[in-house]
């Protein structure tokens, strides 16, 4: 699989590549909805900014939908949108929204209470609380965050790709191995997803040093 990965005469390179430009889409997509949903939420969830009462119904929603792994969401929802990349990215969708409701509603509950109470006294509304002080507070937290989850999305992409016929490279992988038998050809598959997470890890690293630090 490693040592003598190559491609069969039944896919090209650009074939191939292709693939995994689908399989990164996905996890764009699906990374995009679930943070601007997300975000929105967020802000009901956090005890901060709402009432305990929603917050705690929020989590506990929240918390359900994040013990159930992304590739069951996928399956569950096949049945409603058909086997293929609609049930995929809304699947996929659901579960970041869960995920990022957590790690977004954390990071504002994290603000100075004196800073809201204090625009409270002001008078000032509960949105231009939000974009005067709980926004720029968070930011960086709420980007790290994203691309995590964006991280996670690729990954899960892969195997959605194969489960639900989503296509994408995880597709690819699928076939070569149970209906083809050729593991050299999983070698390159293997090869290629290992090297696009390499270099979120570098992007990561980056972002984190270079902009989120600050």
């Amino acid at each position: 699989m490693f040592f003598e990965a190559r491609l069969s005469d039944r896919y090209t390179f650009l074939e191939v590549f292709n693939s995994l430009l689908i399989t990164i889409a996905l996890a764009i997509l699906t990374t995009l909805i679930g943070s601007f949903i997300a975000l929105f939420l967020s802000f009901f969830a956090a005890k901060n900014l709402s009432n305990e009462r929603t917050s705690k119904i929020i989590k506990i929603i929240v918390s359900f939908i994040r013990a159930i792994p992304t590739i069951l969401w996928v399956l569950v929802f096949s049945v409603v949108a058909n086997i293929g990349v609609e049930s995929a990215i809304i699947g996929m969708s659901f579960h970041s929204i869960a995920y990022l409701i957590k790690a977004y509603s954390e990071s504002i509950e994290e603000i100075d209470t004196g800073t809201i109470d204090a625009l409270k006294a002001t008078g000032a509304s509960w949105w231009q609380i939000i974009f005067q002080a709980v926004l720029p507070s968070t930011i960086t937290s709420i980007l790290s965050w994203t691309f995590v989850r964006f991280e996670i999305n690729f990954t899960n992409a892969v195997a959605v790709g194969a489960a639900s016929g989503a296509g994408g490279i995880g597709y690819d992988m699928f076939m070569s191995g149970t209906m083809y038998f050729d593991i050299r050809e999983i070698g390159v598959f293997v090869y290629l997803i290992f090297i696009v997470a390499l270099i979120l890890e570098f992007i990561s690293y980056f972002l984190k040093n270079k902009y989120l630090k600050n």
